[in-house]
Order: structure tokens, then C-alpha cells, then sequence
């Protein structure tokens, strides 16, 4: 290579190698701009996920808790109009009174039940322990003896707990002679809580946390709960610390970590739920398919350093193997030329020898459909000699000319069958006649009578007494009548109870259908191709359907077939039917 030569190399090297970075710098900028974007959409997408699953537990947290207290705040009415219990707070006997408060907590599923006297002491009670304890300053002992009705309290113990307490006083003649005190479990919801990922709380009309997750959240504010306490173990546990980059802000922090917030609203003296939900599961999901969208461009730059590695390799093998080819090719080709000169001259010689056999083929056609359509007329002239013979002999010439006259009748219909063959190969056309399809119907079945009388086969026709007139070649149609009836008897030749029907209507088209009981049509597609037959050799050359389907197109009609559902082979025969217009031009 000159000096001349190396310049245009190296400066398509280094446009090559310009493209090259220009390719990985576009693909490291999409990268980057698909990730933010992922980011971005996936974080919203998934965060207002988590923002509607811990809503929906709120509202199913606020309806636990309304629904054991609405259950529980019936008890005290119905307990305090108890007879037992009032008979025991007149009469000063509570022996069976402790029993009886257990049973009834069994029923209820109440934490714990007490019954007061009208000094504030507990006379019974489902924990024996206190009873004899006074509760003469208790909130819960004060309000029900001022109300006629069941008041509700929740007061702090010494354990930072609170206890929520239905009580209603009891009394007899109008005097009141003692409180029922109920106190719901409200705690076991903060078990329950505290097995899931989210942080709930609890807080009164004043804002004070009266349940909560976390046993030191009780008593503080919300903000003094986040503000001032550290968060314990249970909190840890439920609140992991969300990206730095998240897409969308939080709602609070705790500790530094980012949370979201929810309210709620308990329908029941002013209380409200809330819920501090992680970002963990946010991030998590986000980063899964960030690192999938990573993966695929680090695999996609793999791949393209590969393969700019393989190109110049790949280039040279190119070289090499398009001379190599072009070589061939051209041996090829001269192969080709002298196989083209000799099929050319095989060519020739095929053309004329295709002229003689289509002139061969033309022939035996024509031949076999003669001889095809001619077998009817001359069985039926046996016949009709025959029973001419037989007449003679025994002196009815009378009945014998009649016999004669039929013969002449049916070579007059071979010569228009003949003509009509000459008609068929040269796809000529016959004068058209306006006629009752019944009449041509009746006619084909006085040619078959003969073969008739030598089957026993049952033959019904349906035919409208009213003419069915349309304009055609008569004597070409009942040619075509004929050869449905021939295969028709041909088809019901293995029949236990051979029958074909013959219906013809009158609509928009004249319509004969031709039935039979046989084993139908096995091939459809070819069923009107010329040759084509199912008949043993020597019973028919397979032209008559042929014959017939060209016939019926040259009228303007239609022939079609099909199986019957029942068994059997259907052939329709359609032709424009002769209104009186029609016949009026004509």
C-alpha cells in the first residue's frame, strides 16, 4: 500500500472510530434519561399504590374499632335492668353474683365486667381480686350517677394504659342502688397492629394518643410522640429509611427517615386514626426495575463493542467469499446458457408432438361422450323393438306402430344429441324456447321408463300444479334431467329400500332437486371434471356431470351438489325462471 492509499484509510479509521463514540455517548445519555424517568413515573405510580392499600386499612381499622364499641355499648343497659343483679343489690347477697357476670363476659367477649353498690364498691366482678375495692372517685362511678344514661370514659392507668369503660347505674323503685361497669378491650387492636409494616395510632378529641403500636406514644401528642421520643424497636421495625432521591417528598420524618402520613377519622367522640406507611417497599420495587433497565444497557453495549469488534473480521471473510461466489456464478451461468440451448431444442420437438395429442385427446373426448349419451336412446330402442317383435307376433300391429313411432321419436333425439355434442365442443349455442319445466321433467321420465320398470326403486315427486316456465334449450335440458336420474339410480343400486325424490319449486329461480338414499358424494371438488368417476370400469366414462354442468352454465343457470344431512347425494338444477314480462318480449 503507497503512502497515497494510507491517507483515505486512516481518515476512514478515524471517522469510523468518531462514530463510534458518538454511538456509546447516545446510548450512555438514553440510559440515563430512561432510568430518570423510570424512576420518576414508577415512584408516583407505585407510591399512590401504598398510599391506597393503607388507606383502605384505616378505614378497616376505624371500622374495628366502632364495631366493638358499638357492640359493647349495649351491655350496660341491658345489664343494668337485670333482675338477678338488682335483686342482688337490694337484698346485700352476692354470692352468685361474681358467677353471673362471668357467664354473661363468656357470652359477650367484654374485657371485664364490675357491679358497684351505691358507694362506689365493687360487690362483684370476673376478677375476683377486686372485689372489695372502692371506686367512689372513679370518672367512670361519678358520671353514671349523674347521667340516666350509659356514659362512656377512658381514663389512663399507672401503666401508661388506657381503659375504655362503658358504665350505667342500676336501680330499683325509681332509687339508685348501684353502677354496671363494662370495659371494652380496645388494646387487641394494637396487637394486631403491630404484626404489620405500618405504624398506627390513636387519638382522643383533645389529640392525646390513647392507643398506639408503641407503648410510650400513649399520653403525648402526635408531634410530641415524633418530635421528642426516639423511636423504639416496634417503629424500626415497620419504618425503614426511604432514598434520598425519591421522586416524590414525604409526608414526615421520624428519626430523619421519610414516611407518609395518613388521617383518618374514628365516628365516635371525636377520635382519629393515623398511619405512618414506609417508602421501603416503594424503593425496593422502583430499584428492581432500574436495575433490570441497567442491566439491558450494560448487555446492549456489550453487544455493540462485540460486534464493531467482529466487523472488520467480518469484512475481510466478506472480501473473500464474494470473489469466491462471483467465480461460481459465472460457471454457473455458463452452465445455465448451454442448458438453456438444449431445453429450447427439446422444446420444439415437445411442441409438436403436444399439437398431435391434443388433437388425439380432443378426439377420444368427443367419442366417449357420444357413445355416453347415446347408450339411453339405443337401450330404450331394444326395449321398444322388443316389444315391437312380441306385438307382430302376436297380431297387434296397431300397438306395434306405436312402438315404431316411439323408435322414430328417439332417433330424431339422437341426432339433437349429436348436434348438441358438436354444439358442447365448440361452446356454440342452440335456439331457446319458452317451456313448462314439468312437461321436460315428465319426459325424461317416460326416456327412463324402461330402465324404471327393471329397479324396484321408489320414486316421489313434488311438483306445483301451477307451470314453472322458463326459457331454455328443452331437449339439452332434459338431457341433463336424465343423467341426474341415471346416477341417482346408479347411487341407490346397494340400497336396502332404494328411494329418490324429485321436488321442483318456483321463487326467484326454477328449482329441481334431485335426491337419493344412496352413499353420497365422496370427492366435492372434483365431482364435475370430465373423467372423473366412481363407477367400476365399463359403467360410464365419468362425462355425463360434465356434460350436464356445461349444459346447465350454457342456459344460465346452475348446478350444485351436496350431501345430505340424512345420507345420501342432493343435486340442485336452478334456472331463471319466465315471468310474464320476460315472456311478453320475447
Amino acid at each position: 500500500m503507497t503512502a497515497s492509499d494510507d491517507k483515505p484509510a486512516r481518515a476512514r479509521r478515524r471517522t469510523t472510530t468518531r462514530k463510534v463514540r458518538l454511538i456509546v455517548l447516545g446510548m450512555f445519555f438514553v440510559a440515563v434519561g430512561l432510568i430518570f424517568v423510570t424512576n420518576r413515573l414508577l415512584t408516583e405510580r407505585f407510591t399512590e399504590t401504598t398510599r391506597n392499600r393503607a388507606e383502605i386499612r384505616l378505614a378497616l381499622y376505624s371500622g374495628n374499632i366502632m364495631s366493638e364499641l358499638q357492640r359493647n355499648s349495649v351491655v350496660p343497659l341491658l345489664l343494668s335492668r337485670d333482675p338477678t343483679l338488682i335483686t342482688a343489690l337490694t337484698s346485700r347477697d352476692y354470692s352468685q353474683s361474681s358467677q353471673r357476670l362471668i357467664s354473661y363476659r363468656d357470652e359477650i367477649g367484654a374485657a371485664q365486667l364490675m357491679l358497684l353498690d351505691s358507694s362506689g364498691r365493687t360487690v362483684a366482678s370476673t376478677d375476683r381480686n377486686l372485689i372489695g375495692t372502692v371506686h367512689r372517685n372513679s370518672p367512670y362511678f361519678v358520671e353514671a350517677l349523674r347521667s340516666s344514661d350509659t356514659v362512656f370514659t377512658a381514663t389512663e392507668s399507672e401503666t401508661t394504659t388506657y381503659d375504655f369503660i362503658y358504665s350505667r347505674r342500676v336501680q330499683s323503685n325509681r332509687q339508685t342502688v348501684g353502677v354496671i361497669v363494662v370495659e371494652v378491650d380496645l388494646r387487641k387492636f394494637e396487637r394486631a397492629w403491630s404484626s404489620i409494616a405500618d405504624a398506627v395510632l390513636v387519638t382522643n378529641s383533645e389529640g392525646t394518643i390513647i392507643l398506639a403500636t408503641e407503648a410510650a406514644w400513649r399520653g403525648l401528642t402526635i408531634e410530641e410522640a415524633l418530635g421528642t421520643r426516639p423511636v423504639p424497636s416496634v417503629i424500626r421495625r415497620t419504618i425503614e429509611r426511604a432514598a434520598d432521591w425519591g421522586a416524590l417528598p414525604p409526608d414526615a420524618y421520624i428519626r430523619g427517615d421519610a414516611v407518609m402520613r395518613l388521617d383518618g377519622r374514628v365516628p365516635f367522640q371525636g377520635w382519629r386514626i393515623t398511619s405512618f406507611s414506609t417508602f421501603a417497599s416503594v424503593r425496593e420495587r422502583v430499584n428492581a426495575v432500574l436495575a433490570l433497565e441497567i442491566m439491558g444497557f450494560a448487555i446492549l453495549l456489550a453487544l455493540t463493542f462485540y460486534f464493531l469488534s467482529r466487523r472488520a473480521v467480518s469484512r475481510s471473510l466478506l472480501f473473500q467469499r464474494e470473489s469466491a461466489e462471483l467465480r461460481a456464478l459465472n460457471a454457473r451461468l455458463q452452465r445455465e446458457i448451454a442448458e438453456r440451448e438444449k431445453v429450447q431444442r427439446t422444446l420444439e420437438v415437445a411442441e409438436q408432438t403436444l399439437a398431435q395429442s391434443s388433437k388425439l385427446a380432443a378426439l377420444g373426448e368427443m367419442s366417449a361422450a357420444v357413445s355416453h349419451e347415446l347408450n339411453q336412446p339405443l337401450a330404450a330402442m331394444k326395449t321398444y323393438l322388443a316389444g315391437a317383435q312380441l306385438l307382430l307376433q302376436r297380431k297387434r300391429p296397431d300397438e306395434a306402430l306405436s312402438s315404431f313411432q316411439r323408435i322414430d321419436d328417439l332417433i330424431e333425439r339422437m341426432g339433437a344429441i349429436t348436434r348438441q355434442l358438436k354444439s358442447y365442443a365448440r361452446k356454440g349455442g342452440d335456439a331457446f324456447e319458452a317451456f313448462d319445466v314439468r312437461d321436460a321433467l315428465s319426459s325424461a321420465l317416460s326416456m327412463m321408463e324402461p330402465q324404471l320398470k327393471t329397479r324396484k326403486v321408489s320414486i316421489t315427486r313434488a311438483i306445483p300444479r301451477e307451470p314453472v316456465r322458463v326459457m331454455a334449450d328443452r331437449v339439452r335440458l332434459e338431457q341433463v334431467i336424465i343423467n341426474l336420474l341415471r346416477n341417482a339410480l346408479d347411487a341407490t343400486r346397494d340400497a336396502d329400500d332404494p328411494t329418490i325424490d324429485l321436488i321442483l319449486s318456483a321463487g326467484e329461480t326454477a328449482t329441481l332437486t334431485v335426491r337419493d338414499n344412496g352413499e353420497g358424494i365422496t370427492d366435492l371438488d372434483r365431482l364435475f371434471e370430465p373423467f372423473y368417476t366412481t363407477k367400476a370400469p365399463g359403467d360410464g366414462v365419468g362425462l355425463g356431470l360434465a356434460i350436464s354442468s356445461g349444459i346447465v352454465n350454457d342456459l344460465g343457470g346452475r348446478l350444485t351438489a351436496r350431501n345430505a344431512a340424512s345420507g345420501g347425494a342432493v343435486f340442485e338444477l336452478q334456472l331463471p325462471i319466465l315471468d310474464s314480462e320476460m315472456e311478453a318480449a320475447e
